[in-house]
């Protein structure tokens, strides 16, 4: 019982910054979420005059005690789904998060069945006689190498 009353206090001590976050965002936390609409990079690393405008945006919606879902709801109502660094994990945007780990996991069995295959042992001597000429030199220098 003690064990579970830690671990639960140790939960609840993980999620109080996440939480705060939510209810007292950061301009410099959502620049590095919010796309720009024109350059498509983020908000933190774009120039664009749009950039400019969505970040005062963003601020004074923060001033006015907006949570950080509030704030990114009505951007891509105002934006679409893209306006989003992250695509959203459900619909058709789950794709763009399941694609490349489909694409690694399904790269690494084609690489691990492509070395089992390169490393099985294939049948027995070729069944191709020796030049007569070349078994004599073959045999003459084993015998030096064994002596």
């Amino acid at each position: 019982m003690p064990r579970l009353v830690v671990v639960l206090l140790v939960a609840l001590v993980a999620a109080a910054p996440a939480a705060a976050s939510e209810r007292h965002p950061t301009l410099a936390e959502l620049e590095g979420e919010i796309m720009c609409p024109q350059c498509h990079e983020p908000l933190n690393m774009s120039d664009s005059a749009i950039a400019r405008r969505i970040e005062a945006y963003i601020q004074r919606r923060i001033d006015q005690g907006a949570t950080k879902t509030q704030i990114k709801d009505e951007l891509v109502q105002q934006f679409g789904p893209q306006i989003l660094a992250d695509p959203p994990r459900r619909g058709f945007d789950l794709v763009a998060w399941l694609l490349p780990l489909v694409g690694a996991g399904a790269a690494l069995l084609a690489i691990g069945l492509a070395a089992r295959h390169w490393t099985r042992v294939r049948g027995g001597p070729p069944d191709v006689p020796l030049d007569p000429d070349l078994e004599s030199r073959v045999d003459e220098a084993l015998a030096r190498y064994e002596s």
